[in-house]
């Protein structure tokens, strides 16, 4: 309250010198709608920018062929929301079932378009606070030691009104086109304005700089009419399916692998293209050359003296000319509206297009600012799905939680369980959360346990770059020790270089789960919080430092880790080993016989059968204790309800279904399959 009067008088003194928000979001992108959901569900005050009349302006203009890569599927053949995520790869999270994205499109490759409709919706529908047709062109910081972080954000927008916020979130997504210069580079056409209609390339030779999906996209729309594609970039072609990362080469944009492989005449070359050079002759073909031939002619000589790869290589690769070159080399960060006292650096090496930020998603430099969406894919650049809708959701819900603790002492969500319900908590978890499934390896489920591992508190979808901070940064105290249960791949299962088809590349016995390829859940066990040093020197490619125990839930073709005997009992046994307990369930007859022959009873039968609590009576338990031998059959053969009403089985087998003590509904043991 108090704060919120001192940021009212400053408004006041200043009239309308600026607007004042809590929360400034820039960018009416999925990302920027996304945390404009959970602010207002939250009841805070924000604001959010954009530019354009309309939200996501990024799609209203790309992918340039329309077609999104990412998936839609619209049936998986469970009705359970949370696992059905895990196969939309387009919806926002939301409590509006007309806002999952298969109503939109029926198709599993969407058009754009319908991506521009879906988030037209998700803001009026949602009655989102989007401010349009604001551009803001220069954004500073305001020392004040009574404001959230020690200083305000400070934002112009092209008619030169300010706004003040208090916490900004960046969510511009990555828009501006890599561009490299050399020699020539005047004659390039950009892929953000080279024509989409394929007869216009018809019976020409065009040379493609790139070699991501953009580049195939556009390979793809004229392979039909052209005479020959060759595409040059720096590195290898990557395949997704090889490298497990949805950002690199999809199958839908591969056809001219196909035409290159069985010598179709296009060809894929890798070379540097600072390094390259292109020089027009006087039929207005473009000729490939290198750099250093350029600077080494004589300058006032025309075009016919400048020497060509191919006058001293008669073979050279690119020595037929070609009629036109498309640049597609991808997007970066717009840096240029960040005045110098936000320190908004660019990474380092292939993340130089991405704003520095910390694993948390806050800038390294400046408190209170943080960065959302695609512009956040540093943080697990070529790992996971953070650069993409399906991944972004998920670390927007993520930063909302750890500024809900922060500015407003909002915990991080949680809900205690008795310890016997662990096992089935994990499982349900693994085979459900959508997540831990598609973030995986940066976000995690934490499980803290209470005071002599009697309960245990669940944590869900936690940035594990930041676990040795996570008291502070969820209000969580984690005295006893915790269980981290992430998502992985096989240490040496993916590259661009890996043969992923490999025979035998699948494991199925439990006890060689460790050596798992495809995705699976893994389970770290630490009896102390790890600290920031510990963070650190973690071994490399490790998501966590290395724990007092870990286990491996083996992979599985089906993704449906129930299995009782390769992925429940491990698991199972794994943590009675940690906690040094039985997390097994018993009859009543097994707890009564324990009281009599144990100095410390089983946790189920303290918690259950000594407090007068158990499993509610059912017929189909009582036919399941009866085929185990648990208990006798008092019951005629015949259980279709015709036993005479005053019989003494009748009367026991009512008291069995009728005289249960009540006990609350576990609803979070639902098994995940029948869910």
């Amino acid at each position: 309250l108090g704060l919120a009067l001192y940021a009212s008088s400053l408004c006041a003194v200043s009239g309308a010198a600026f607007l004042y928000h809590d929360y400034c979001v820039i960018g009416a992108g999925p990302s920027g709608l996304q945390a404009a959901y959970f602010l207002q569900q939250a009841s805070r005050d924000y604001v959010v920018f954009e530019r354009s009349h309309a939200p996501g302006s990024f799609f209203a203009l790309y992918p340039r062929h329309r077609k999104l890569i990412s998936i839609n599927k619209r049936y998986t053949g469970k009705s359970n929301s949370e696992f059905n995520l895990r196969h939309d790869w387009n919806s926002l999270l939301s409590h509006d079932r007309r806002l999952l994205f298969r109503r939109y499109s029926r198709d599993f490759f969407p058009d754009a378009d319908a991506m521009v409709r879906y988030l037209e919706d998700f803001a009026s529908l949602l009655k989102l606070q989007v401010q349009y047709n604001t551009a803001i062109i220069h954004v500073t910081l305001e020392r004040d030691r009574q404001a959230w972080n020690g200083h305000y954000f400070l934002l112009t927008d092209q008619d030169r009104q300010n706004y003040k916020c208090s916490s900004l979130l960046v969510a511009t997504g990555t828009w501006v086109p890599n561009v490299v210069n050399f020699p020539g580079s005047e004659y390039v056409e950009g892929y953000e304005t080279v024509s989409i209609n394929p007869e216009d390339f018809a019976g020409q030779t065009v040379l493609i700089l790139g070699r991501g999906n953009s580049a195939f996209e556009t390979a793809e729309n004229i392979l039909g009419v052209t005479n020959f594609i060759h595409m040059v970039s720096r590195s290898r072609v990557r395949l997704s399916w090889a490298t497990h990362y949805v950002g690199d080469l999809r199958a839908i944009n591969n056809g001219l692998l196909d035409t290159y492989q069985l010598k179709s005449l296009d060809g894929l070359l890798e070379g540097d293209l600072e390094d390259l050079a292109i020089v027009k002759d006087k039929k207005g073909k473009l000729h490939i050359t290198l750099r250093f031939y350029l600077e080494n002619r004589n300058t006032s000589a025309g075009i016919d003296s400048v020497t060509l790869p191919q006058d001293e290589l008669d073979n050279f690769a690119t020595r037929a000319p070609y009629d036109r070159v498309i640049r597609c080399l991808g997007w970066k960060f717009d840096f240029s509206i960040y005045n110098r006292s936000l320190r908004m650096m660019p990474g380092k090496g292939n993340k130089k297009k991405y704003p520095q930020i910390k694993p948390s998603y806050e800038s390294r430099s400046t408190r209170g600012l943080f960065v959302l969406g695609t512009a956040s894919h540093s943080v697990d650049f070529r790992k996971s799905a953070g650069g993409f809708i399906h991944g972004f959701r998920y670390t927007t819900r993520a930063v909302h939680r750890l500024l809900e603790n922060r500015h407003h002492g909002v915990p991080w969500p949680s809900t205690v369980y008795p310890i016997t319900q662990l096992t089935n908590s994990i499982i349900k978890r693994v085979n459900e959360a959508s997540g831990l499934y598609q973030m995986f390896s940066i976000l995690a489920d934490i499980i803290l346990l209470r005071e002599n591992a009697t309960a245990f508190e669940y944590l869900e979808e936690y940035p594990v770059g930041v676990l040795a901070e996570l008291e502070t940064q969820t209000g969580r105290k984690a005295p006893n020790g915790l269980f981290v249960v992430i998502m992985e791949y096989g240490r040496n299962f993916s590259g661009a270089d890996k043969d992923v088809f490999y025979y035998n590349r699948a494991v199925g016995e439990a006890q060689h789960a460790w050596q798992s390829n495809f995705l699976h859940p893994v389970i770290y066990y630490y009896k102390r919080l790890p600290t920031e040093r510990e963070m650190r020197l973690r071994p490399p490619d490790w998501p966590l430092p290395r724990p007092d125990a870990v286990h491996h839930i083996v992979e599985d073709f089906l993704t449906d880790w129930t299995a009782p005997n390769a992925h429940i009992l491990p698991l199972r046994r794994f943590l009675e080993n940690c906690l040094s307990t039985d997390l097994r369930n018993f009859f009543a007859e097994s707890c009564f016989l324990f009281a009599f022959t144990r100095q410390k009873l089983p946790p189920f039968c303290r918690q259950g059968y000594v407090r007068m609590q158990g499993l509610v009576g059912s017929e189909g338990l009582r036919r399941h204790a009866v085929e185990a031998g648990l208990l006798e059959d008092y019951a005629p053969t015949d259980f279709s309800g015709d036993r005479p009403p005053d019989s003494r089985e009748g009367s026991q087998d009512q008291l069995l279904r009728d005289q249960a003590i009540p006990v609350r509904p576990l609803q979070h043991l639902v098994n995940a399959k029948d869910e």
